[in-house]
Formats: structure tokens, C-alpha cells, sequence
């Protein structure tokens, strides 16, 4: 692949693995072109299923949308996880304290599939996101805590291992906060394009 470079050095466990899988992708695209998979059948080529769509516990009113559509735009609210009956699953704590990193990173993954399952819910196939703009973490953080960036990247590394290098490039910030609601460790926000 002319032009490519990937760096392999010293990392977290896992990192070598997702690199790999991201050159598997990449080198898919190059020989297929616009016979690419779908995100739903990378969902399954990497293992992953989608959670139901979030139900709210019953009796908790929230004056916004979970997933929110303005001509090609759709934002999503700030997202915690479901279990997989649709329930909200946290992660509840702090991270730094009640959890390490590493399973920070895949509770962020988890909120991934979360975000994708609602998305889905709203339009249908997730083949019409054209492009991932920005992506906003918040992580409960015990004091002195600063690996919120690595945390976080659990959604990226979902995002980019789905949509591929390009629709899945996405602007991110990953901010601490002393407390977030219902005692969540962490929420997700963003925004994406859609096509018609």
C-alpha cells in the first residue's frame, strides 16, 4: 500500500490487535472498492451485536431526544450503555477508582454499540451515515485521574473498526468530571452525516 504507514511500538494491550484489524479494513477497501461491507455486516465480522434501542426506566421523563435529526445532521445525546433487553446499563462509578482504563475503554465500546443501535432505530440502515464529525466523552474521574483520552477511545476504535478510515474519521474531545447523572462513569455525545 503506497503512502501507508502504521507505527507499531510500545502500547496498552489490545492496541497491536485493533491496528491489525484496521489494516485488514484498509487493505479490503483498496481491493474491493465499492464492494466495501456494510457497517452491519462488519458488526458481525467483528463479533459485535447491537443492544436493543434505549427504553427508559419507567416514570424518568427527559425533555430531549436520545437521537436528534436536522436536515443531513443527526446528533446524539449523551449516551450511557443498554444491556442487551434495552435497559440502561451504566457504567456507574468512577473511573480510576471503581474501574481501570482498560475497562473504561470497553464500557466506551459498549457505549458505541449503544449509540449505533438508537441511530439505527431512527433510520434505518446504518449505511446512511455518510460521514462521523465529532465525538464528545465525559468520564467520572477519581481525583488525580488523566487517562480519559484512552478511555474514550473504546468509541473511537469502535467508530473507525465499523465505518472504515474514512466516514469513520471523526473531531473528538475526552473531558473528566467530578459526577454525571444517575452516577454514570461515563457519556458519549456526537453528531454524524446522513444521506438521504
Amino acid at each position: 500500500m503506497l503512502g501507508t504507514r502504521f507505527i507499531v511500538g510500545p502500547c496498552r494491550r489490545g492496541t497491536r490487535q485493533r491496528n491489525w484489524n484496521r489494516l485488514a479494513y484498509l487493505q479490503a477497501s483498496l481491493q474491493l472498492g465499492t464492494n466495501m461491507p456494510t457497517p452491519e455486516e462488519r458488526l458481525k465480522e467483528l463479533g459485535l451485536q447491537l443492544p436493543q434501542p434505549t427504553k427508559l426506566p419507567e416514570g424518568l421523563h427527559l425533555p430531549f431526544e436520545f437521537v436528534n435529526i436536522r436536515g443531513d445532521r443527526l446528533m446524539f445525546s449523551g449516551h450511557p450503555k443498554n444491556a442487551m433487553d434495552s435497559s440502561i446499563g451504566g457504567p456507574f462509578g468512577f473511573v480510576g477508582s471503581d474501574m481501570t482504563t482498560e475497562q473504561a475503554y470497553a464500557e466506551a465500546r459498549d457505549i458505541g454499540l449503544t449509540v449505533l443501535a438508537n441511530i439505527k432505530a431512527e433510520i434505518g440502515e446504518l449505511s446512511r451515515i455518510s460521514g462521523w464529525v465529532r465525538v464528545f466523552g465525559m468520564v467520572s474521574s477519581a481525583e488525580g485521574y488523566s487517562e480519559q483520552h484512552i478511555a474514550v477511545n473504546g468509541f473511537s476504535d469502535l467508530v473507525i473498526d465499523v465505518f472504515g478510515p474514512d466516514v469513520g474519521r471523526h473531531a473528538r474531545s475526552a473531558i473528566g468530571v467530578y459526577g454525571l447523572p444517575m452516577g454514570f462513569a461515563m457519556e458519549i455525545e456526537g453528531e454524524v452525516l446522513i444521506a438521504p
